[in-house]
Protein backbone atom coordinates (compact mmCIF):
# COMPACT_ATOMS: atom_id res chain seq x y z
CA UNK A 1 0.00 0.00 0.00
CA UNK A 2 0.83 3.55 -1.11
CA UNK A 3 1.95 5.57 1.89
CA UNK A 4 0.77 9.00 0.10
CA UNK A 5 -2.76 8.91 1.85
CA UNK A 6 -0.63 8.99 4.61
CA UNK A 7 1.85 11.94 4.22
CA UNK A 8 -1.33 13.62 2.22
CA UNK A 9 -3.00 13.43 5.59
CA UNK A 10 -0.04 14.87 7.35
CA UNK A 11 0.26 17.95 5.19
CA UNK A 12 -3.35 18.51 6.17
CA UNK A 13 -2.92 18.31 9.82
CA UNK A 14 -0.16 20.51 9.55
CA UNK A 15 -1.99 22.89 7.81
CA UNK A 16 -5.10 23.01 9.82
CA UNK A 17 -2.51 23.42 13.07
CA UNK A 18 -0.85 26.71 11.45
CA UNK A 19 -4.54 28.04 10.73
CA UNK A 20 -5.74 26.72 14.67
CA UNK A 21 -2.60 28.78 16.21
CA UNK A 22 -3.52 31.83 14.10
CA UNK A 23 -7.48 31.35 15.17
CA UNK A 24 -6.53 31.37 18.77
CA UNK A 25 -4.33 34.67 18.86
CA UNK A 26 -7.75 36.54 18.56
CA UNK A 27 -10.91 36.30 21.06
CA UNK A 28 -13.67 36.48 18.19
CA UNK A 29 -11.53 33.52 16.04
CA UNK A 30 -9.87 31.59 19.30
CA UNK A 31 -13.54 28.89 19.07
CA UNK A 32 -12.59 28.66 15.42
CA UNK A 33 -8.90 28.08 16.06
CA UNK A 34 -10.11 25.24 19.17
CA UNK A 35 -12.25 23.56 15.92
CA UNK A 36 -9.50 23.50 13.52
CA UNK A 37 -6.36 22.85 15.85
CA UNK A 38 -9.25 19.53 16.71
CA UNK A 39 -9.71 18.65 13.18
CA UNK A 40 -6.11 18.41 12.79
CA UNK A 41 -5.07 16.20 15.65
CA UNK A 42 -8.32 13.89 14.51
CA UNK A 43 -6.89 13.67 10.89
CA UNK A 44 -3.08 12.93 12.37
CA UNK A 45 -3.90 10.39 14.70
CA UNK A 46 -5.81 8.55 12.16
CA UNK A 47 -3.46 8.96 9.77
CA UNK A 48 -0.62 7.66 12.34
CA UNK A 49 -2.75 4.73 13.35
CA UNK A 50 -3.44 3.28 9.98
CA UNK A 51 0.62 3.76 9.42
CA UNK A 52 1.79 1.85 12.31
CA UNK A 53 -0.90 -1.15 11.29
CA UNK A 54 0.47 -1.30 8.21
CA UNK A 55 4.04 -1.52 9.54
CA UNK A 56 3.02 -4.22 12.08
CA UNK A 57 3.85 -7.86 11.60
CA UNK A 58 0.49 -8.14 13.49
CA UNK A 59 -2.03 -5.59 12.67
CA UNK A 60 -4.94 -6.55 14.90
CA UNK A 61 -2.95 -6.87 17.96
CA UNK A 62 -1.44 -3.27 17.34
CA UNK A 63 -4.89 -1.76 16.75
CA UNK A 64 -5.93 -3.35 20.19
CA UNK A 65 -2.76 -1.59 22.35
CA UNK A 66 -3.20 1.64 20.68
CA UNK A 67 -7.05 1.47 21.05
CA UNK A 68 -6.41 0.66 24.97
CA UNK A 69 -3.56 3.00 25.41
CA UNK A 70 -5.91 5.88 24.24
CA UNK A 71 -8.87 4.89 26.14
CA UNK A 72 -6.61 5.22 29.38
CA UNK A 73 -5.75 8.40 28.05
CA UNK A 74 -9.05 9.91 27.56
CA UNK A 75 -10.88 8.66 30.56
CA UNK A 76 -8.20 10.34 32.62
CA UNK A 77 -8.17 13.36 30.20
CA UNK A 78 -11.85 13.53 30.52
CA UNK A 79 -11.89 13.12 34.72
CA UNK A 80 -9.17 15.44 34.79
CA UNK A 81 -11.31 18.14 32.41
CA UNK A 82 -14.30 17.85 34.08
CA UNK A 83 -12.97 18.19 37.67
CA UNK A 84 -10.15 20.77 37.33
CA UNK A 85 -10.91 24.25 38.47
CA UNK A 86 -9.77 27.22 36.38
CA UNK A 87 -7.08 28.16 39.35
CA UNK A 88 -5.92 24.83 38.97
CA UNK A 89 -5.41 25.34 35.14
CA UNK A 90 -1.65 26.47 35.26
CA UNK A 91 -0.51 23.57 37.33
CA UNK A 92 -2.64 20.98 35.19
CA UNK A 93 -0.53 22.56 32.26
CA UNK A 94 2.68 22.51 33.66
CA UNK A 95 1.77 18.62 34.17
CA UNK A 96 1.25 17.97 30.89
CA UNK A 97 4.44 19.56 29.73
CA UNK A 98 6.22 17.06 31.79
CA UNK A 99 4.31 14.04 30.17
CA UNK A 100 5.89 15.70 26.86
CA UNK A 101 9.06 15.64 28.28
CA UNK A 102 8.97 12.20 29.48
CA UNK A 103 7.88 10.77 26.26
CA UNK A 104 10.83 12.32 24.46
CA UNK A 105 13.01 10.44 27.08
CA UNK A 106 11.66 7.41 26.65
CA UNK A 107 11.63 7.21 22.90
CA UNK A 108 15.24 8.25 22.80
CA UNK A 109 15.82 5.61 24.68
CA UNK A 110 13.76 3.01 22.65
CA UNK A 111 15.42 4.79 19.34
CA UNK A 112 18.75 3.74 20.92
CA UNK A 113 17.79 0.65 21.83
CA UNK A 114 16.06 -0.39 19.03
CA UNK A 115 18.19 1.18 16.46
CA UNK A 116 17.97 0.03 13.30
CA UNK A 117 21.96 -1.05 11.59
CA UNK A 118 23.45 2.11 10.14
CA UNK A 119 26.77 3.14 9.48
CA UNK A 120 28.64 6.70 9.06
CA UNK A 121 27.10 9.85 9.14
CA UNK A 122 23.75 8.47 9.03
CA UNK A 123 24.34 6.97 12.31
CA UNK A 124 26.01 9.70 14.12
CA UNK A 125 22.98 11.72 13.29
CA UNK A 126 21.19 9.19 14.84
CA UNK A 127 23.13 9.28 18.09
CA UNK A 128 23.26 13.33 18.17
CA UNK A 129 19.42 13.00 17.66
CA UNK A 130 18.81 11.07 20.36
CA UNK A 131 21.18 12.42 22.63
CA UNK A 132 19.99 15.90 22.50
CA UNK A 133 16.27 14.54 22.52
CA UNK A 134 16.69 13.00 25.57
CA UNK A 135 18.43 16.15 27.02
CA UNK A 136 15.62 18.43 25.90
CA UNK A 137 13.08 16.36 27.17
CA UNK A 138 14.83 15.46 30.57
CA UNK A 139 15.22 19.15 31.32
CA UNK A 140 10.96 19.71 30.23
CA UNK A 141 9.89 17.05 32.56
CA UNK A 142 11.72 17.93 35.87
CA UNK A 143 11.32 21.73 35.12
CA UNK A 144 7.52 20.73 34.60
CA UNK A 145 6.93 18.97 37.85
CA UNK A 146 8.84 21.37 39.89
CA UNK A 147 6.31 24.64 38.21
CA UNK A 148 3.72 22.58 39.01
CA UNK A 149 4.44 21.94 42.60
CA UNK A 150 5.15 25.64 42.56
CA UNK A 151 1.76 26.92 41.19
CA UNK A 152 -0.22 24.73 43.63
CA UNK A 153 1.60 25.85 46.42
CA UNK A 154 3.31 22.47 47.16
CA UNK A 155 6.93 24.22 47.66
CA UNK A 156 8.02 27.31 48.27
CA UNK A 157 7.71 30.01 45.31
CA UNK A 158 10.73 31.96 46.64
CA UNK A 159 13.60 31.27 44.33
CA UNK A 160 16.03 28.61 45.27
CA UNK A 161 19.95 29.98 45.59
CA UNK A 162 22.65 27.85 45.75
CA UNK A 163 25.95 29.21 45.81
CA UNK A 164 27.54 29.74 42.42
CA UNK A 165 24.46 28.21 40.92
CA UNK A 166 25.23 29.70 37.75
CA UNK A 167 28.53 28.00 37.29
CA UNK A 168 26.40 24.75 37.97
CA UNK A 169 24.38 25.19 35.33
CA UNK A 170 27.33 26.12 32.85
CA UNK A 171 28.66 22.69 34.55
CA UNK A 172 25.93 20.93 33.42
CA UNK A 173 26.13 21.94 29.84
CA UNK A 174 30.19 21.47 29.49
CA UNK A 175 29.59 17.74 31.03
CA UNK A 176 26.51 17.09 28.77
CA UNK A 177 28.51 18.21 25.95
CA UNK A 178 31.74 15.83 26.80
CA UNK A 179 29.14 13.08 27.51
CA UNK A 180 27.87 13.87 23.40
CA UNK A 181 31.07 13.43 22.16
CA UNK A 182 31.65 9.75 24.12
CA UNK A 183 27.96 8.46 22.93
CA UNK A 184 28.63 9.63 19.18
CA UNK A 185 32.21 8.12 19.36
CA UNK A 186 31.36 4.56 21.02
CA UNK A 187 27.77 4.51 20.82
CA UNK A 188 27.71 3.38 24.81
CA UNK A 189 24.32 3.59 27.55
CA UNK A 190 26.48 4.93 29.67
CA UNK A 191 26.83 8.56 28.65
CA UNK A 192 23.47 8.31 27.99
CA UNK A 193 22.47 7.57 31.20
CA UNK A 194 24.91 10.00 32.95
CA UNK A 195 23.50 13.02 31.07
CA UNK A 196 19.74 11.62 31.59
CA UNK A 197 20.64 12.45 35.19
CA UNK A 198 22.41 15.82 34.67
CA UNK A 199 19.62 16.57 32.53
CA UNK A 200 16.82 16.14 35.35
CA UNK A 201 18.74 17.69 37.66
CA UNK A 202 19.27 20.80 35.72
CA UNK A 203 15.98 21.07 34.57
CA UNK A 204 14.64 20.81 38.37
CA UNK A 205 17.48 23.64 39.35
CA UNK A 206 16.77 25.92 36.37
CA UNK A 207 12.67 26.08 37.27
CA UNK A 208 13.70 25.87 40.99
CA UNK A 209 15.85 29.29 40.47
CA UNK A 210 12.40 31.21 39.48
CA UNK A 211 10.46 32.78 41.75
CA UNK A 212 7.19 33.11 42.13
CA UNK A 213 6.22 36.32 39.74
CA UNK A 214 8.02 35.00 36.95
CA UNK A 215 5.60 31.97 36.94
CA UNK A 216 3.56 32.76 33.74
CA UNK A 217 6.33 33.01 31.89
CA UNK A 218 8.05 29.58 33.53
CA UNK A 219 4.44 27.98 32.16
CA UNK A 220 4.87 29.41 28.64
CA UNK A 221 8.44 28.88 28.95
CA UNK A 222 7.97 25.31 29.33
CA UNK A 223 5.40 24.91 26.57
CA UNK A 224 8.67 25.90 23.93
CA UNK A 225 10.49 22.87 25.45
CA UNK A 226 7.63 20.80 25.28
CA UNK A 227 7.52 21.40 21.84
CA UNK A 228 11.01 21.23 21.43
CA UNK A 229 11.04 17.92 22.80
CA UNK A 230 8.26 16.69 20.29
CA UNK A 231 10.56 18.16 17.11
CA UNK A 232 13.46 16.13 18.05
CA UNK A 233 10.87 13.09 19.11
CA UNK A 234 10.31 13.36 15.39
CA UNK A 235 13.78 13.28 14.40
CA UNK A 236 14.04 9.99 16.08
CA UNK A 237 10.91 8.30 14.55
CA UNK A 238 10.85 9.44 11.60
CA UNK A 239 7.77 11.50 11.77
CA UNK A 240 7.57 15.04 9.18
CA UNK A 241 4.05 15.74 11.32
CA UNK A 242 5.49 15.27 14.88
CA UNK A 243 8.85 17.48 13.84
CA UNK A 244 6.31 20.51 12.40
CA UNK A 245 4.17 20.28 15.16
CA UNK A 246 7.01 20.52 17.52
CA UNK A 247 8.36 22.99 15.79
CA UNK A 248 5.00 25.12 15.86
CA UNK A 249 4.76 24.58 19.85
CA UNK A 250 8.69 25.29 20.20
CA UNK A 251 8.61 28.69 18.62
CA UNK A 252 5.15 30.13 19.13
CA UNK A 253 6.03 29.26 22.87
CA UNK A 254 9.11 31.20 22.55
CA UNK A 255 8.07 34.14 20.73
CA UNK A 256 4.59 34.20 23.91
CA UNK A 257 7.87 33.51 26.68
CA UNK A 258 9.63 36.91 25.07
CA UNK A 259 6.33 39.10 24.81
CA UNK A 260 6.13 38.23 28.12
CA UNK A 261 9.43 38.78 29.64
CA UNK A 262 9.28 42.27 28.10
CA UNK A 263 5.61 42.72 29.72
CA UNK A 264 7.37 41.88 33.38
CA UNK A 265 10.94 43.71 31.86
CA UNK A 266 12.24 40.76 32.53
CA UNK A 267 15.59 39.32 30.36
CA UNK A 268 14.47 36.27 28.35
CA UNK A 269 18.13 35.00 28.43
CA UNK A 270 17.93 35.50 31.81
CA UNK A 271 14.63 33.68 32.68
CA UNK A 272 15.65 30.67 30.32
CA UNK A 273 19.15 30.63 32.81
CA UNK A 274 17.52 30.24 35.76
CA UNK A 275 16.75 33.66 36.72
CA UNK A 276 20.27 35.20 36.28
CA UNK A 277 21.34 38.38 37.70
CA UNK A 278 18.90 38.55 40.66
CA UNK A 279 21.10 37.19 43.80
CA UNK A 280 21.07 40.62 45.42
CA UNK A 281 17.07 41.04 44.80
CA UNK A 282 15.50 40.24 48.88
CA UNK A 283 11.31 40.65 48.39
CA UNK A 284 10.61 43.59 50.96
CA UNK A 285 8.78 42.29 54.09
CA UNK A 286 5.38 41.40 54.26
CA UNK A 287 4.44 43.88 57.26
CA UNK A 288 2.20 47.37 56.57
CA UNK A 289 3.59 50.35 55.96
CA UNK A 290 1.04 52.53 56.85
CA UNK A 291 -2.68 52.96 57.69
CA UNK A 292 -5.48 52.06 54.80
CA UNK A 293 -8.81 52.90 54.88
CA UNK A 294 -11.24 50.08 54.89
CA UNK A 295 -14.96 50.63 53.17
CA UNK A 296 -18.28 49.10 52.81
CA UNK A 297 -20.16 47.91 50.06
CA UNK A 298 -22.79 50.37 50.08
CA UNK A 299 -19.80 52.85 49.99
CA UNK A 300 -18.32 51.32 46.77
CA UNK A 301 -21.54 51.33 45.31
CA UNK A 302 -22.29 54.76 46.10
CA UNK A 303 -19.11 55.61 44.32
CA UNK A 304 -19.70 53.50 41.50
CA UNK A 305 -23.09 55.48 41.07
CA UNK A 306 -21.91 58.37 40.85
CA UNK A 307 -18.92 57.55 38.03
CA UNK A 308 -19.03 58.17 34.34
CA UNK A 309 -16.26 55.79 33.53
CA UNK A 310 -15.37 52.96 35.53
CA UNK A 311 -12.22 50.33 34.79
CA UNK A 312 -11.81 47.16 36.45
CA UNK A 313 -9.19 45.20 36.83
CA UNK A 314 -9.08 41.40 37.79
CA UNK A 315 -6.65 39.34 39.13
CA UNK A 316 -6.22 35.70 40.42
CA UNK A 317 -8.02 36.40 43.28
CA UNK A 318 -11.19 36.86 40.90
CA UNK A 319 -10.33 33.09 39.50
CA UNK A 320 -9.81 31.83 43.13
CA UNK A 321 -13.31 33.15 43.79
CA UNK A 322 -15.07 32.51 40.71
CA UNK A 323 -16.34 36.12 40.63
CA UNK A 324 -15.99 36.64 36.99
CA UNK A 325 -19.99 36.30 36.47
CA UNK A 326 -21.03 38.04 39.10
CA UNK A 327 -18.24 40.50 37.47
CA UNK A 328 -19.96 40.30 34.27
CA UNK A 329 -23.68 41.13 36.02
CA UNK A 330 -22.16 43.72 37.69
CA UNK A 331 -20.80 45.40 34.64
CA UNK A 332 -23.99 44.99 33.18
CA UNK A 333 -25.59 46.36 35.55
CA UNK A 334 -23.47 49.86 35.50
CA UNK A 335 -23.65 49.56 31.64
CA UNK A 336 -27.67 50.23 31.39
CA UNK A 337 -27.63 52.87 34.09
CA UNK A 338 -25.06 54.58 31.26
CA UNK A 339 -21.52 54.36 32.70
CA UNK A 340 -19.04 53.20 30.57
CA UNK A 341 -17.01 50.07 32.11
CA UNK A 342 -13.61 49.00 30.57
CA UNK A 343 -11.20 46.02 31.61
CA UNK A 344 -7.69 46.69 32.11
CA UNK A 345 -5.95 43.41 31.72
CA UNK A 346 -2.18 43.00 32.35
CA UNK A 347 0.03 40.62 30.15
CA UNK A 348 0.46 38.01 33.20
CA UNK A 349 -2.73 38.53 35.55
CA UNK A 350 -3.54 35.21 36.85
CA UNK A 351 -0.67 32.65 36.58
CA UNK A 352 -0.96 32.01 33.09
CA UNK A 353 -0.77 33.89 29.51
CA UNK A 354 -4.43 34.90 29.04
CA UNK A 355 -5.56 33.57 31.91
CA UNK A 356 -8.14 36.69 32.75
CA UNK A 357 -9.53 36.70 29.28
CA UNK A 358 -10.66 33.24 29.15
CA UNK A 359 -12.70 33.68 32.47
CA UNK A 360 -14.29 36.80 31.27
CA UNK A 361 -14.58 35.12 27.69
CA UNK A 362 -16.53 32.09 29.82
CA UNK A 363 -18.71 35.41 31.40
CA UNK A 364 -19.64 36.29 28.19
CA UNK A 365 -17.67 39.91 28.65
CA UNK A 366 -18.01 42.02 25.26
CA UNK A 367 -14.65 41.33 23.84
CA UNK A 368 -14.48 45.23 23.00
CA UNK A 369 -14.34 46.15 26.42
CA UNK A 370 -11.53 44.27 27.30
CA UNK A 371 -8.13 46.49 26.99
CA UNK A 372 -4.70 45.66 27.47
CA UNK A 373 -1.89 47.09 29.44
CA UNK A 374 -1.16 50.07 27.24
CA UNK A 375 -4.70 51.14 26.37
CA UNK A 376 -5.72 51.02 30.05
CA UNK A 377 -2.85 53.20 31.14
CA UNK A 378 -3.64 55.51 28.77
CA UNK A 379 -7.25 55.58 29.99
CA UNK A 380 -6.39 55.43 34.18
CA UNK A 381 -5.98 59.51 34.46
CA UNK A 382 -9.56 60.02 33.22
CA UNK A 383 -10.95 57.36 35.10
CA UNK A 384 -13.50 57.86 38.00
CA UNK A 385 -13.34 54.33 39.86
CA UNK A 386 -11.02 51.51 39.34
CA UNK A 387 -12.10 48.25 40.73
CA UNK A 388 -9.10 46.20 41.31
CA UNK A 389 -10.42 42.52 42.29
CA UNK A 390 -7.65 40.22 43.58
CA UNK A 391 -5.36 41.83 41.54
CA UNK A 392 -2.20 42.43 43.44
CA UNK A 393 1.88 42.54 41.89
CA UNK A 394 0.30 44.23 38.08
CA UNK A 395 -1.06 47.40 40.22
CA UNK A 396 1.74 47.84 42.69
CA UNK A 397 3.33 51.18 42.28
CA UNK A 398 6.55 49.30 43.92
CA UNK A 399 7.45 48.43 40.03
CA UNK A 400 7.81 52.18 39.43
CA UNK A 401 8.67 54.63 42.26
CA UNK A 402 10.84 51.84 44.41
CA UNK A 403 14.24 51.27 42.35
CA UNK A 404 15.16 48.32 44.56
CA UNK A 405 11.87 46.44 44.56
CA UNK A 406 12.14 42.75 43.17
CA UNK A 407 9.82 44.13 40.44
CA UNK A 408 11.06 47.29 40.04
CA UNK A 409 10.91 47.91 36.10
CA UNK A 410 7.91 45.85 35.69
CA UNK A 411 5.24 47.53 33.50
CA UNK A 412 1.91 47.44 35.94
CA UNK A 413 -1.43 48.82 35.81
CA UNK A 414 -1.45 52.46 36.56
CA UNK A 415 -4.40 52.70 38.16
CA UNK A 416 -3.50 54.78 41.22
CA UNK A 417 -3.76 57.94 38.80
CA UNK A 418 -7.77 57.06 38.89
CA UNK A 419 -9.73 59.27 40.78
CA UNK A 420 -10.77 56.60 43.57
CA UNK A 421 -9.26 52.98 43.17
CA UNK A 422 -11.24 50.14 45.34
CA UNK A 423 -8.88 47.16 46.07
CA UNK A 424 -10.98 43.69 46.37
CA UNK A 425 -8.99 41.43 48.81
CA UNK A 426 -9.07 39.23 51.47
CA UNK A 427 -6.65 40.72 53.41
CA UNK A 428 -3.29 42.99 53.27
CA UNK A 429 -1.29 40.05 52.51
CA UNK A 430 1.40 40.45 49.95
CA UNK A 431 1.06 39.29 46.52
CA UNK A 432 2.60 36.04 44.83
CA UNK A 433 5.84 37.86 44.46
CA UNK A 434 6.20 38.47 48.10
CA UNK A 435 6.34 42.23 47.46
CA UNK A 436 4.26 44.58 50.19
CA UNK A 437 1.76 46.90 48.24
CA UNK A 438 1.61 50.86 48.90
CA UNK A 439 -1.47 50.81 46.51
CA UNK A 440 -3.07 49.85 49.51
CA UNK A 441 -1.96 53.02 52.13
CA UNK A 442 -2.61 55.79 48.88
CA UNK A 443 -4.88 58.26 49.93
CA UNK A 444 -7.56 57.55 47.15
CA UNK A 445 -7.28 53.52 47.65
CA UNK A 446 -9.96 52.17 49.69
CA UNK A 447 -10.18 48.39 50.51
CA UNK A 448 -13.30 46.21 50.62
CA UNK A 449 -11.59 43.23 52.31
CA UNK A 450 -13.97 39.37 51.76
CA UNK A 451 -14.54 37.01 49.22
CA UNK A 452 -14.26 38.43 45.83
CA UNK A 453 -17.57 37.01 44.57
CA UNK A 454 -19.31 38.10 47.89
CA UNK A 455 -18.11 41.31 48.10
CA UNK A 456 -19.02 41.93 43.97
CA UNK A 457 -22.55 40.53 44.71
CA UNK A 458 -23.04 42.21 47.57
CA UNK A 459 -22.36 45.76 45.92
CA UNK A 460 -24.23 44.71 43.26
CA UNK A 461 -27.54 44.42 45.32
CA UNK A 462 -26.42 47.97 47.16
CA UNK A 463 -26.56 49.60 43.83
CA UNK A 464 -30.29 47.98 42.55
CA UNK A 465 -31.23 49.17 46.25
CA UNK A 466 -30.01 52.83 45.12
CA UNK A 467 -31.80 52.54 42.05
CA UNK A 468 -34.97 51.65 43.16
CA UNK A 469 -34.94 53.70 45.68
CA UNK A 470 -33.67 56.63 43.00
CA UNK A 471 -36.50 55.48 40.95
CA UNK A 472 -39.09 55.88 43.51
CA UNK A 473 -38.10 59.98 44.21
Amino acid sequence: MSLDPVQGAYLVAAVLFILSLAGLSRHETARRGNALGIVGMTAALAATIWLAAERAARPGLTLVLIAAAMAVGAVIGLWRARVVEMTAMPQLIASLHSFVGVAAVLIGYNAFLDAPVASGAEEVVHRVEIFLGVLIGAVTFTGSVVAALKLSARISANPLVLPRRHLLNLLALVASTVLLGWFVASGSLVPLVAMTAIALALGWHLVAAIGGGDMPIVVSMLNSYSGWAAAAAGFMLGNDLLIITGALVGSSGAILSYLMCKGMNRSFVSVIAGGFGTEGVVPAPGGEEGEHRESSAEEVAALLQGAGTVVIVPGFGMAVARAQYSVAELTARLRAAGTDVRFGIHPVAGRLPGHMNVLLAEARVPYDLVLDLEQTNAMLPGTDVVLVIGANDTVNPAAVDEPGSPIAGMPVLQVWEAREVVVLKRSMASGYAGVQNPLFFRPNTRMLFGDAKDAVDAVARSLATEADRAGRR
